[in-house]
């Protein structure tokens, strides 16, 4: 096995340090917010829906956040009792509900995603850097 170049090591480094200070910060801006970083997290992903259709459903939620189906059911009942999220049945499967984002909660994720613009801009500067200077092998 070849030796990693120090370099290459440095850089990833760096990333891996600007990426937990990215999470710190986002935790530190949702709380003042008004949400768990959780919460925030989850709000962002059923705003953040990839077919544009800011909706979501607890499998699809499970699976972007890469948690167990019944920790998301917990963290949306949650969210709903404290009027973040509602819940609407499917016209086409009765056993599938789509969440939405209230209106405090998009007021809240709001706030927060725009207090976290620097940190996005910073963040993907860091992720061109490695790119620029760290070979693919890694």
């Amino acid at each position: 096995m070849a030796a990693i170049p120090t370099s290459d090591v440095v850089a990833v480094a760096e990333f891996r340090s600007a990426l937990r200070q990215f999470l710190r910060r986002t935790e530190r801006i949702a709380r003042q917010s008004g949400l768990t970083p959780q919460r925030y997290l989850l709000l962002l992903m059923v705003k953040g829906a990839p077919d544009g259709g800011e909706q979501s459903t607890v499998t699809e939620l499970a699976e972007r956040l890469q948690l167990a189906q019944s920790t998301v059911t917990e963290l949306v009942s949650r969210a709903e009792e404290i009027g973040l999220l509602a819940r609407e049945q499917s016209a086409t499967d009765a056993r599938v509900a789509h969440l939405r984002l209230t209106p405090e909660g998009e007021r809240r994720l709001m706030q927060a995603f725009t207090g976290l613009a620097a940190e996005r801009a910073n963040l993907r500067a860091t992720f061109a850097h490695l790119d620029a200077e760290v070979p693919e092998r890694l």
